[in-house]
């Protein structure tokens, strides 16, 4: 599963743009797409390319010419929406040139732009116009002998997408592109992505995701990550367990657990930190993480691969639980 994200720059903002991709890649960004909306934006792409280690993808709607731009400017892939193309023969133009090229193209339906023939036939943009748009796009690229195709058909409706893939992943062999389009806000939209993308995820579709956020792209990556690792399907730095809390709770854990999970964000390998705020699940739950901590009142104890280490006072804990963190770990 690989992790893909958008820049939220203007494409022609070439030092912004590259800036934000190089922040994205630190933060484990695998694929990124690139609005493409004009010339400047067409001519920036190449400059872009020449300046970041990961693939670009070049966003296009509506104009044919800034797909056969984007190509000839070292895009990596294209996102078109061919129901906003336009005539068959300019989706045709863009295949012959992606093929001279070897540049693949995802096919990218979203329930808010399917072609109007589709949506007269249906009149609402639900899953059985979202699959007939896609098998519409598809047939183009097959009459054209055109394989190097990735789908992607997102919808805002997290039941309604997970039914497009799932009929998807059963008529199609191509890759799947995964995600809930327009999810929202960074706590509402990774929820209803959560939802959504842990379903189809279970069922074993998908082969790149995004989540859809309004909010810096990073987050977005960092979301992405934490459904992958939720499902163990890839694990990526440290993963913090911390109790929710209840009366018996003798100490400011929240406060605790945030400086832990910041101060975590420097560790690049996978381990599962635990803060635990009782002596109900406290060292039981310390104990099956790789190191933790179990606080008790102005007292809490330092755990490490299922055995206890020490006992310190509250305001040492977070310390202690580091030291013996960089006792154990490399970074």
């Amino acid at each position: 599963m690989v992790v893909q994200s958008m820049t939220k720059t203007k494409t022609a903002d070439v030092a912004g743009t590259v800036r934000q991709i190089r922040r994205l890649q630190r933060a484990g960004c695998e694929l990124v797409r690139c609005a493409v909306v004009n010339r400047d934006d067409v001519a920036a792409l190449r400059r872009i390319k020449a300046s970041v280690s990961i693939p670009v993808i070049a966003d296009i709607h509506f104009d044919y010419r800034l797909a056969l731009g984007a190509i000839k400017a070292g895009a990596d892939k294209i996102r078109i929406n061919p129901g906003n193309i336009g005539d068959v023969w300019r989706v045709e133009e863009i295949i012959r040139q992606a093929r001279l090229n070897d540049v693949p193209i995802r096919i990218g339906v979203n329930s808010g732009s399917l072609p109007k023939e589709v949506l007269q036939k249906y009149r609402h943009p639900g899953v059985d116009a979202i699959v007939d748009s896609v098998r519409v796009a598809t047939a183009i690229f097959r009459e054209n002998d055109f394989d190097q195709i990735v789908l992607s058909a997102k919808g805002v409706d997290v039941r309604q997408t997970i039914e497009v893939y799932k009929i998807l992943n059963e008529e199609f062999d191509f890759p799947l592109h995964i995600g809930i389009t327009e999810a929202g806000l960074p706590l509402s939209g990774a929820v209803k992505s959560a939802v959504g993308l842990g379903i189809i995820l279970y069922s074993g579709i998908g082969d790149t995701i995004r989540v859809s956020l309004t909010a810096d792209p990073v987050y977005e990556v960092v979301a992405a990550y934490a459904i992958l690792s939720a499902l163990g399907i890839r694990q990526r730095g440290p993963i913090l367990i911390s109790c929710p809390m209840c009366g018996r709770c003798d100490v400011d854990l929240e406060r605790i657990a945030r400086n832990v999970e910041k101060r975590l964000q420097k560790y690049d390998p996978f381990m599962k930190v635990a803060v635990m705020g009782c002596v109900v699940n406290g060292p039981g739950e310390a104990r099956e993480a790789d190191f933790g901590i179990a606080c008790g009142k102005g007292v809490g104890a330092v755990f490490a691969k299922g055995k206890e280490i020490r006992r310190v006072k509250e305001d040492k804990l977070v310390e202690a639980l580091f030291e013996v963190i960089d006792e154990n770990v490399d970074n």
